[in-house]
């Protein structure tokens, strides 16, 4: 199995707090000019891949409760995956399973080619989310480096 850190997993210049955007789609779509502006993606592929992470959206909601979404796309645009981070502190609707406004959203690009690094980007995400901690502390995030900070004890604790 691999093991993946958030760290490594959140490009360091992709992290938005606070996120401007109030409604899912233009949070994902802003997250992904922060993958732009980051240079991890090239401009002219943001717009096919803003429409890959809404048709998945489209299939069912990744909003996974407790305030955070996960919208991500499987694509050969990127060779390992890549993640931004938006803290809404306002909160957006993501139609949620729990119906609650997301706080966090953590939008993840991986290759179409490399399923496994796909499920590992996913659990580094999935496992830190089970600390009630990380995700009060994530949601009180007010700038990226408070965000960055916390996503680096994140990878650290084992606890």
């Amino acid at each position: 199995m691999l093991s993946m850190k958030l760290i490594d997993l959140v490009h360091a210049k992709a992290i938005l707090a606070p996120l401007d955007a109030t409604k899912r789609d233009a949070s994902i779509g802003e997250l992904m000019q922060a993958l732009v502006a980051a240079k991890v993606i090239k401009p002219a592929q943001s717009e096919d891949l803003v429409k890959a992470v809404l048709k998945r959206e489209r299939k069912g909601s990744t909003g996974f409760g407790h305030g955070v979404a996960v919208p991500h796309a499987k694509t050969d645009l990127v060779e390992a995956p890549i993640a931004a981070l938006g803290i809404s502190p306002g909160g957006i609707d993501f139609s949620s399973l729990d119906r609650q406004p997301v706080h966090a959203v953590f939008l993840i690009l991986s290759p179409e080619s490399k399923p496994d690094l796909h499920v590992a980007a996913m659990e580094a995400i999935f496992q830190s989310l089970q600390h009630d901690q990380f995700k009060r502390f994530l949601r009180q995030a007010r700038t990226p480096a408070d965000a960055r900070l916390l996503l680096q004890e994140a990878g650290s604790s084992k606890g």
